[in-house]
């Protein structure tokens, strides 16, 4: 192998770059970025970023250490057999990068509703536009209450800004977690001072109104738009790779393709241990997955197969979730913990540590027929999390009764365990 090409520069393609160093790739390596500047970190946008504590997220990154040709501000345009076709600033006509492996590391693009004029959150400049706008007594119309409509919410919030939260769904969060384990965190808008609307379904956004699909409008000074995000896989239509919500790959991160790998965001990969199409979506996976990638670029026979991990800061609070509640379970069972607890997902047993409704600091674990963990949600109770992932990692059997008893560590409710 002589030429690599990696397309997409945020952590996944930086992590790819680095990776293809250290595992021994001595040969051309070239990184393609669609924005102007370096490779950075996006957690930090809707946090530290937007909030102002910090006014770059920059990863570091040095283009001779490397020895990789890094092109900012080049767009990858099409894919034609062993050659990635390009666009540079103005949609100029770039050169044609020809590979003998390829890595597509391009991450993921904003959901957009209709209409104009409404702001997003996915770029550096996003995050420094949003923040000069995030005025006191500003009214602010945040368009979706998952972990990054949360997020933005908490730092208007403390800016001082008139927040409105509106959701489609009828909890928060509602893509990734059930209404009986969503519905505890709609009372955190409230105390912060934020309105939540929940079941209001959004037909069209203005840089100053939402309307709705029941003909009635709200008005803003600032409206912000945070109703997920789509792999970023446009420019690969006619690549022949197969695309379903994502590059589709096996475990080995392989597109299908000799020599063609994907990585981060933009992958849809197969999970032996959930038996389903996982999308990683979040910053653990474009931190881990790269690694597995070069090693099979480079003739390996790794398996990428992580529990999915993701944490989010909310109105004061850590919120850290992992895992997939549904994936492969077949039927529902009772829960443990506080009365009214019964499971959303098919096949699960939910088991609580705290009550939601009366304590600060709680947990809540998804347990499948045979009581291994399918994932975990933790609010301030960091042990319990790295814990309930650890357990989960490992797929080691719990016994119910003991996880759901908070006087009992995490790690001394597994089966045969000797405390």
């Amino acid at each position: 192998m002589e030429r690599v090409v990696v397309v997409g520069a945020g952590l996944a393609g930086l992590r790819t770059v680095v990776g293809l160093r250290e595992q021994g790739y001595a040969g051309e390596l070239t990184l393609v970025g669609a924005e102007s500047r370096g490779p950075y970190d996006r957690p930090p946008l809707s946090k530290a970023i937007l909030s102002g504590k910090s006014d770059d997220s920059a990863l570091p990154f040095d283009p001779d250490e490397l020895r990789v040709d890094f092109r900012p501000g080049v767009r990858a345009t099409r894919l034609r057999g062993d050659v990635v076709e390009t666009a540079g600033p103005g949609e100029v006509s770039g050169p044609d990068l020809d590979f003998d492996g390829l890595v597509l590391a391009t991450g993921a693009e904003p959901v957009v509703l209709p209409g104009e004029g409404a702001r997003y959150l996915r770029t550096h400049d996003d995050a420094h536009a949003l923040r000069a706008a995030l005025r006191p007594g500003a009214a602010v119309v945040i368009v979706g209450a998952g972990w990054i409509g949360a997020e933005v919410a908490t730092v208007a919030r403390t800016v001082g800004c008139r927040v409105t939260v509106v959701e489609q769904a009828p909890t928060p969060v509602a893509h990734a977690l059930p209404p009986q384990v969503g519905r505890h965190l709609a009372p955190w808008y409230a105390e912060a001072g934020a309105d939540l609307l929940l079941d209001h379904r959004v037909a069209a956004v203005g840089p100053n109104t939402v309307d709705f699909a029941d003909g009635t409008t709200l008005r803003a000074d600032v409206v912000i738009v945070g109703v997920g995000v789509r792999p970023a896989t446009g420019w690969l239509a006619d690549s022949g790779l197969e695309l379903d919500r994502g590059v589709v790959v096996g475990a080995d991160l392989a597109a299908g393709r000799r020599g063609v790998y994907a990585v981060g965001d933009v992958a849809a990969r197969w999970s032996p241990r959930y038996g389903a199409r996982v999308r990683g979506e979040h910053w653990d996976d474009a931190l881990r997955a790269p690694a597995v990638a070069v090693a099979n670029l480079l003739g390996g026979a790794q398996t990428y197969d992580p529990v999915p991990y993701v944490w989010s800061e909310q109105f004061g609070r850590m919120v850290q979730y992992a895992g997939l509640p549904a994936a492969g379970l077949p039927a529902s069972t009772p829960a443990a913990g506080p009365p009214g607890a019964e499971p959303d997902v098919p096949g699960t047993q939910l088991v609580w540590r705290g009550d939601p409704a009366a304590d600060d600091r709680w947990s809540v674990f998804w347990l499948d027929q045979d009581a291994r963990v399918a994932a975990v949600l933790a609010v301030d109770q960091p042990r319990d999390f790295v814990a309930g992932r650890r357990i989960a990692e490992s797929g080691a059997a719990v016994d119910p009764a003991l996880l759901a008893d908070p006087a009992v560590s995490v790690k001394s409710s597994v089966a045969g365990s000797a405390g």
